[in-house]
């Protein structure tokens, strides 16, 4: 069986450094075998990398890279908390928010990158339950924003 670190390396990806908090909470809490993330953004450090609203500065199709870079976030965060991304049994579940204008109906294609990203690294036996919202916006005008568990094998 190939590990997800070595998916990694095989489809040279390199994860981000983890991000850090934009105020006083930590990136991730595990209680048991669960790892609660917060919520991920999709930036480089601190720094916004992907700004607007699908369905007015954006359109589906460029609102997938955010989610992409999102996701790359994600695991990055994981990775720093549990030492390995071979000590993930499992994405529980996955909540992605995307800014919208309001008027889109296609908000999954987003959410679909995220998913795919998450597919190609950690494989489909880890895949997740999902929800998806529209929302008006965040602050700093961010495009997306993820809500993930992820489940920790047990004694890794």
């Amino acid at each position: 069986m190939v590990n997800t670190e070595d998916r990694l390396t095989k489809a040279a990806i390199e994860l981000p450094p983890a991000v850090t908090p934009f105020g006083p909470y930590v990136p991730a809490v595990q209680t048991g075998n669960l790892l609660f993330l917060s919520g991920m953004l999709p930036t480089v450090g601190h720094e916004p990398k992907f700004l607007g609203r699908v369905g007015k500065e954006l359109n589906i199709e460029q609102g997938r890279n955010p989610a992409h870079a999102a996701a790359l976030n994600v695991l990055a965060v994981a990775r720093q908390h549990l030492g390995s991304l071979d000590k993930v049994s499992r994405v529980v579940r996955l909540g992605v928010y995307v800014a919208t204008a309001g008027e889109q109906v296609d908000l999954v294609k987003v959410a679909d990158a995220a998913s795919e990203r998450l597919h190609d690294i950690l494989g489909k036996d880890k895949m997740s339950a999902r929800l998806v919202f529209g929302v008006r916006g965040f602050l700093s005008a961010r495009l997306l924003s993820w809500k993930r568990s992820l489940k920790r094998r047990p004694n890794a």
